[in-house]
C-alpha cells in the first residue's frame, strides 16, 4: 500500500501511497528511512556495492541527514499537511490520482502503514520545515528489491535540488543498510523533469505501461525505471542518527 509520490523536485517530485503503484503512492512514502554504516562497504568513485541484505523488522526511528535536509520518520502529526498537498492541483497533476484525499483516508492509511514491515516512509525536512515525503515500498528481502516514491509538496521548494538529494540519500540506505540490489519507480510520462532527475541518479527505463492512468480526460502512459546497486552515482555526503 504505497502512496503516490513520484514527482521529482524539478517538476515537483511526486508519488502517492495508496494506489499500489510506487511512483504514484506517496502518502505513505513519507516515513522512516534511516541509514547507518554498519557492515557496509565504503563508496569508491561513482559506484557502490551492496552488502548482504539484513533480515528483521525495519527500524522506524532512524533518521538520515544530508547536507541540506533531514529524512525522519513520518508521524501522525504530519498527516494534515499531507492532505493539504494532495488537495493541491499543482501536486495532483503529477500523481496517479485525480481527486483530493481526505484526512480520514490519510489516517486510515497511516494506521495500516504502522503495521507493515515492508515499507519505510520518511518526512523530508529542510531547516525544520516539512516539505515532502519519501518512501520505500514493497521491500523484498528475498529478491533484494523495493519500489521508491517521493513528493515535494511545498511548491516553494521545487526546482531547488531537494528531491534529488533526498532520493540519493534514500538510495544509499537501500543499497547499504538494507542490502538491496535494485530499486524501481513509476513516473508519469509527461513528468519530464522528474525523469531527467532520475536518469541523473542512475535510473534506467525498463518499460512503458501504455495508457495506464486516466487523468484529466485522457489516458497517460507510465514509465517504469530502475537502478541497480552497482549503477548508483554518488555525489555528496549523508549522515545517520
Amino acid at each position: 500500500m504505497e502512496r503516490r509520490c513520484n514527482v521529482l523536485e524539478e517538476g515537483p517530485i511526486i508519488e502517492e501511497h495508496d494506489s499500489g503503484k510506487v511512483a504514484f503512492d506517496f502518502q505513505a512514502i513519507v516515513g522512516s528511512v534511516g541509514y547507518e554504516p554498519v557492515g557496509i562497504e565504503t563508496w569508491t568513485g561513482k559506484l557502490f556495492r551492496a552488502p548482504t541484505c539484513r533480515e528483521g523488522v525495519l527500524e522506524s526511528r532512524r533518521m538520515l541527514r544530508g547536507e541540506r535536509l533531514l529524512l525522519r520518520p513520518l508521524a501522525s502529526t504530519d498527516l494534515r499537511r499531507c492532505v493539504k498537498w494532495f488537495s493541491d492541483p499543482q501536486v495532483i497533476y503529477f500523481l496517479g490520482r485525480n481527486s483530493p484525499i481526505t484526512l480520514a483516508e490519510e489516517e486510515r492509511w497511516f494506521r495500516d502503514y504502522e503495521r507493515r514491515t515492508d515499507e519505510q516512509i520518511f518526512a523530508i525536512e529542510v531547516a525544520g520545515t516539512h516539505v515532502g515525503n519519501l518512501g520505500l515500498h514493497k521491500i523484498d528481502r528475498t529478491h533484494r528489491k523495493a519500489d521508491v516514491g517521493i513528493v515535494i509538496g511545498e511548491s516553494a521548494y521545487w526546482s531547488k535540488g531537494y528531491g534529488t538529494e533526498a532520493m540519493r540519500i534514500a538510495l544509499r540506505y537501500a543499497f547499504g543498510e538494507l542490502g538491496l540490489n535494485k530499486v524501481s519507480l513509476d513516473v508519469l510520462e509527461y513528468n519530464t523533469r522528474a525523469i531527467r532527475t532520475y536518469e541523473k541518479l542512475g535510473f534506467q527505463p525498463e518499460g512503458l505501461r501504455r495508457e495506464d492512468i486516466y487523468k484529466d480526460g485522457r489516458f497517460v502512459n507510465v514509465l517504469r525505471m530502475g537502478i541497480l546497486a552497482r549503477e548508483m552515482r554518488e555525489d555528496g555526503p549523508s549522515h545517520t542518527d
